[in-house]
């Protein structure tokens, strides 16, 4: 049979032995012509596929491919194989019953541009859907996944920790990775350079927003995906889960119609969701409220955001100066990075302007510090700075399967005499054998009082502006953190993840 016939025939794959895997790694295909069973092979890969066959008592015939025929059938494998590895998480999408308050699957990336839309591309379609519908079902805030040089995984972050979701093969994953890139609106070839694009899914009627992330690395292309609600969805600053005495002060500041309010904290400490509750809880028609944010992560109609693009100059410090022309009555910066943000910011502050913005320090107090060191005269931060929350999110045990944790070296850590009753995770399914469920925000608020203000005359240090913040009744994060631990709502191996003792 010369090339031109098979190139014009309808090649089926064929399971021979339920051999795909196995096979295809050796670019060895089963399929049928004319109703007999042969083997194709491409004669790029010869050495390879015949070397694999010699270990087989193989009977069938063999016939080479050209390079389009080959590939269109290895795809149509590489299709099947997926579509058998994700069977299960299909049944168990089928088997869930969804209330209308559930997920919507049909609805998924109806807003992304269907380009494959061939029968063959359906599986990963499916698969792509089923890894949203997961996340969203076990409350993840990111999707990772990673090539390893024989295999890639998919990895769910829920409550502010990766977990292990599934593992593929490497061109499958490929396949996965570019359907990303097609919703996202994405180039497809380009697989040397970072690439950054959007999405939405549809879940019960509301519109959430993707944010996707692609890094080429050594092994193949690397993708985040960032789950982001609107704005609207946002709690209100009560509902965030702070103590009282802390939304009682916040609001309280936020009565003032100048100022500087400042959330600090590491990656992931839920900074940019306090900042728009906050600014929800401030908005009105009376007043003019600008966002400039990098990236843009929840969409509001309530105010106008300005997306921060620095191949054009429009820096942090570029949009607060053209944000100052634009009248405005609240100003929130989404992140003070540089002493020409930092000076900026002070100086809208003091003239006339409330705004918040987020730094990245571990402590409240260590945020004066932080603006002395970036050039800010002491003398404009006490007369500009109204306060500075410091938080932290902390994973909560589950009530359901929690344990007495009886371990010495963690009752010696804190300090605990030995009768001391606290908890350790167990995990059960109703937390997907995590041991905690949920999370809740603890925060240390400092306000700037008269005292400090008279201080920052002087010589500054970070031990000294502890020390007179928790005196003028600033509750510390470790001490929040230990009456967690005594009342049993989380354990020691949460506490030091969290990183303060």
């Amino acid at each position: 049979m010369n090339i031109n016939e098979i190139h014009n025939l309808n090649l089926v794959p064929f399971d021979e032995a339920n051999n795909y895997t196995t096979a295809l790694k050796n670019y060895v295909l089963y399929t049928k012509i004319d109703e007999l069973v042969v083997i194709a092979l491409s004669r790029d890969y010869m050495s390879i596929s015949f070397d694999y066959l010699s270990k087989l008592d193989s009977k069938e015939d063999i016939v080479f491919l050209d390079d389009i025929s080959f590939e269109k059938l290895y795809n149509k494998f590489l299709e099947i194989k997926t579509d058998k590895e994700m069977s299960a998480i299909q049944q168990e999408q089928e088997d869930a019953t969804l209330s209308d308050d559930d997920f919507s699957v049909s609805e998924f990336l109806k807003v992304g541009s269907d380009i494959l839309t061939s029968e063959e591309s359906a599986p990963i379609i499916k698969f792509v859907n089923s890894l949203f519908y997961q996340a969203i079902k076990k409350k993840s805030s990111d999707i990772h996944i990673e090539m390893h040089e024989f295999k890639a995984e998919v990895r769910y972050r829920v409550d502010g920790v990766l977990t292990k979701h599934i593992e593929l093969d490497k061109n499958i994953m490929s396949l996965v990775i570019s359907r990303i890139k097609v919703v996202s609106n994405l180039d497809i070839s380009e697989k040397r350079v970072p690439q950054d694009g959007r999405t939405q899914i549809k879940v019960a009627g509301k519109t959430l927003d993707i944010r996707v992330s692609i890094l080429p690395t050594f092994y193949g292309e690397r993708v985040v995906m960032r789950i982001l609600m609107q704005s609207e969805d946002i709690l209100s600053i009560k509902e965030l889960g702070f103590p009282s005495y802390i939304t009682d002060e916040l609001e309280s500041v936020l009565g003032n119609s100048y100022g500087m309010v400042l959330v600090t904290g590491p990656t992931g400490s839920g900074k940019s969701t306090t900042l728009h509750s906050l600014l929800h809880q401030v908005v009105s028609e009376e007043k003019n409220i600008i966002t400039v944010e990098d990236p843009v992560e929840y969409k509001s109609n309530e105010f106008s955001q300005i997306q921060v693009n620095t191949k054009v100059g429009l820096t942090f410090a570029a949009g607060l100066r053209s944000i100052l022309r634009q009248d405005p009555d609240i100003i929130m910066v989404g992140e003070i990075r540089d002493a020409e943000t930092a000076a900026i910011a002070v100086q809208s502050a003091l003239t006339g302007h409330l705004l918040f913005s987020t730094l990245h320090t571990n402590r409240a107090p260590a945020a004066i510090t932080r603006l002395i060191d970036m050039g800010v005269e002491k003398f404009l931060i006490s007369s500009s700075l109204l306060a500075v929350l410091a938080q932290r999110l902390v994973r909560s045990l589950c009530p359901d399967c929690k344990e007495r944790d009886d371990s010495l070296a963690s009752h010696k850590l804190f300090g605990f005499d030995s009768n001391k009753t606290i908890y350790k995770p167990v995990g059960c399914k109703s937390c997907n054998f995590t041991g905690y469920k949920g999370r809740v925000a603890i925060g240390e608020l400092f306000i700037i009082n008269d005292e400090i203000k008279e201080y920052l005359k002087t010589d500054v240090d970070d031990n000294t502006l502890m020390k007179m913040a928790l005196k003028s009744g600033m509750i510390s994060l470790d001490k929040q953190l230990k009456m967690m631990l005594e009342n049993g709502d989380t354990s020691v191996s949460e506490v030091v993840r969290i990183g303060i003792k």
